[in-house]
């Protein structure tokens, strides 16, 4: 069967830690903000519609409120994304860290003492 490479998942992914403070960087100077920023845009297009299709004497078309739901369900997923890219740029600033501690703790545990030591 299939080795280490025989995934189907992205065979480039960042591993040293200066790609990964790389990619944190890209998450939050480019990604983040675009997506806010693509997101205020819906809401403000979005309320345009609503407002064109809505009651003026009584009466409005049943796209308005149609709209108004999928708009909401449109901002939650925006602040879903949004979290998601905070919790992904702060898992790779700390990964290193957590690796380093974990390299650490496992190598003190495997290291015991020895009777050459005492010499």
């Amino acid at each position: 069967m299939g080795g280490p490479s025989a995934g189907h998942g992205p065979q480039n992914l960042v591993s040293t830690p200066a790609e990964k403070r790389a990619a944190a960087k890209a998450v939050e100077d480019c990604i983040e903000p675009d997506t806010g920023r693509a997101g205020r845009w819906a809401d403000d297009e979005t309320g345009a519609a609503v407002k064109a299709f809505g009651a003026r004497d009584g009466d409005g078309w049943l796209t308005a409120g149609a709209l108004r739901a999928a708009h909401e369900t449109w901002s939650g997923q925006v602040r879903n994304l949004l979290d998601r890219l905070g919790a992904e740029k702060d898992a790779l600033r700390a990964t290193n860290t957590v690796l380093t501690s974990a390299d650490i703790g496992t190598g003190g545990a495997l290291r015991q003492l020895s009777a050459l030591d005492r010499y």
